[in-house]
């Protein structure tokens, strides 16, 4: 279920219930996504200590036991890791929640094709950050060197 990382289409699995984590991880897999997994936000952040500049999506659960709960860990992600794109589930808030905000919302029970393509989607968007993110520092550095 753990691989080394390669590139951002790394997707973090954050999922305290193990048989759901382990099935999601499995499927994730199955549609060619390296994953690491997490049963919980600390987890995740010693995960990320080591592993953050390869991780391009986060999925995380809301409601987990630890130190912070999903809606945390994202707020702490979006501030240590910017870069890295956010997609929350659950099955007991709803995506008009203010505290997703800067987050994709999935509702539980989800299908596979649903998180599937919206991980494709933010992955896509985080390798056009990229690309934009290092076209500006070309262009700083230009600027600094006229």
């Amino acid at each position: 279920m753990q691989h080394s990382p390669s590139s951002k289409r790394l997707v973090l699995v954050v999922e305290d219930e193990t048989m759901l984590l382990t099935t999601t991880c499995d499927m994730l897999e199955d549609e060619g996504f390296e994953v690491l997994a997490a049963p919980d936000a600390d987890a995740a952040i010693n995960l990320l200590g080591s592993h953050g500049d390869e991780v391009g999506v986060l999925f995380t659960d809301v409601r987990m036991p630890g130190s912070m709960d999903g809606l945390e860990l994202s707020r702490v992600v979006r501030e240590r890791w910017p870069h890295i794109r956010i997609l929350v589930t659950s099955g007991h808030i709803r995506a008009g929640s203010s505290a997703l905000a800067g987050s994709r919302f999935v509702s539980k029970p989800y299908r596979l094709t649903q998180v599937s393509a919206l991980l494709r989607q933010a992955m896509s968007e985080a390798a056009g950050d990229t690309e934009g993110a290092a076209a500006a520092v070309l262009q700083r550095a230009v600027a600094s060197a006229r």
